[in-house]
C-alpha cells in the first residue's frame, strides 16, 4: 500500500523499517522455504540459502539453476511463502510491537523485498501493527541494493532523505538506505557489515564496525551514515 503525503505538522524524523530479521524474526523460515525449494530442484538446500541471503530470488534463480526457467522457479517460491504465511512458525522480535505503537503516524514506512499481502499475513499473526506506508516489491522497478525503495518510502511520507533512519539487517538493505543518503542502524554481524559497506565506503565514508551485533531476542543496532545525512 503506498499513500500519498497528507497535509498537517510533519514529523522532525522519520523511520523506515526492512521487515524480516528487523522486525520479526523469519531466519528459520526463510532456511525451510530455501531448503524445500532446492530439494525440488535437486540441489544442495544450504548452498541455495547461502546465496539467497545475499541476492534477490531472480539473482539466486540465475546463480544456482541457470537451466530452470526463472518464471516457474519464482512461482514454486512464492507458492512457499505463502504457505508459510498461513502455517509457519516465527515470532516478531522482542519489544517492536512497543515500538511500532509508540512511533507517530505518518513517521514510520516498512521497506521491504517481499510482497505486502506476505507481510500483512505475518504482522496479523504477531500483533504488529502495519503503518499507512508499505513499498513492497511490487511498488519498484528497482528493488534493494538500489535506493529507490527507501527513496519512494520517503517522498510518499513527504520526508527529505537526511530526515530518515533506516533499520536493516541484510547488506543489500543496508547499501540501499546507504544509497539513498539516510542514516542506516542495522544488526548484523561484522563481517556481513564489512562486505555491505566496501562499495559503499568512498561516498559514505564509513568507519569499519568493531564489535558484532545481532542474536535472538530484540536485536542490537549499530548507525551507520549515509551522504549528507544527520541525525
Amino acid at each position: 500500500m503506498i499513500t500519498e503525503p497528507a497535509a498537517g505538522p510533519r514529523p522532525k524524523k522519520y523511520v523506515l523499517f526492512d521487515v524480516d530479521g528487523t522486525l520479526i524474526d523469519a531466519v528459520d523460515n526463510q532456511r525451510r522455504m530455501w531448503g524445500e525449494w532446492a530439494r525440488r530442484h535437486g540441489l544442495d538446500p544450504e548452498e541455495v540459502h547461502q546465496v539467497a541471503l545475499r541476492t534477490r530470488p531472480v539473482e539466486t534463480f540465475a546463480e544456482v539453476a541457470p537451466e530452470h526457467d526463472p518464471a516457474e522457479c519464482l512461482a514454486l517460491l512464492h507458492e512457499l511463502e505463502d504457505e508459510d504465511v498461513r502455517s509457519g512458525v516465527y515470532a516478531a522480535f522482542d519489544g517492536a510491537a512497543g515500538l511500532l505503537e509508540a512511533l507517530p503516524p505518518r513517521s514510520w514506512a516498512l521497506v521491504t523485498s517481499n510482497y505486502e499481502h506476505r507481510v500483512r499475513g505475518r504482522f496479523a499473526r504477531t500483533g504488529l501493527p502495519v503503518p499507512e506506508v508499505v513499498v513492497d516489491a511490487a511498488a519498484v522497478a528497482e528493488g534493494k541494493p538500489s535506493p529507490v525503495p527507501y527513496l519512494l518510502a520517503a517522498a510518499r511520507l513527504g520526508a527529505e532523505p537526511h530526515e530518515c533512519l533506516v533499520i536493516e539487517d541484510a547488506p543489500s538493505g543496508v547499501r540501499s538506505g546507504l544509497r539513498a543518503g539516510m542514516t542506516v542502524w542495522g544488526s548484523t554481524p561484522p563481517s556481513r557489515w564489512r562486505a555491505c559497506t566496501a562499495t559503499s565506503r568512498a561516498s559514505a565514508r564509513l568507519p569499519t564496525p568493531s564489535s558484532p551485533s545481532s542474536g535472538r531476542g530484540r536485536p542490537p543496532v549499530r548507525p551507520r551514515r549515509g551522504r549528507a545525512s544527520r541525525w
